[in-house]
């Protein structure tokens, strides 16, 4: 249990994609996520997570980095930081996760705190949709 008594670090999660309004159509219909704010074509806000999600619009072929560096592209691709979503029942979010255009990347594995799915969005980018059960990650940490 974290006792820390310091002021609360706010998180938000952003998303880069190629087409901001299809963005909003696959997380609101696949996740089940809501449509916040908006700025035109380069900003929105997706609500109903326990944090925002930022979804930002970026051309293909611009920079990554302020640097320069990689060029992004939409083509699925590795990251180290992805979306786990937790789901009451797996096999209906897999099924309209990938009615509204997810992957599945390989048949759902089952751990010991419960099943998983590994997808890609039609962006690129890598999320897992988990069904715990029973205690979760308890089941297995102790």
């Amino acid at each position: 249990m974290d006792t820390d008594a310091g002021p609360r670090t706010d998180i938000r999660v952003c998303i880069d994609v190629d087409d901001v309004g299809r963005a909003l159509d696959f997380y609101s219909r696949a996740l089940g996520l809501r449509p916040g704010r908006r700025q035109g074509d380069s900003w929105a806000e997706l609500l109903g997570a326990a944090v925002p999600i930022d979804v930002l619009g970026k051309p293909p072929g611009t920079a990554a980095t302020p640097a320069g560096g990689p060029q992004r592209h939409y083509a699925r691709h590795w990251t180290p930081v992805h979306l786990d979503i937790v789901v009451a029942d797996l096999d209906a979010a897999l099924a309209r996760a990938q009615a509204c255009g997810a992957t599945l990347e390989q048949p759902v594995l089952v751990r010991g705190w419960g099943r998983m799915a590994n997808l890609a969005d039609p962006f690129g980018h890598g999320f897992c949709l988990l069904e715990f059960r029973g205690r979760g990650y308890g089941e297995v940490l102790g």
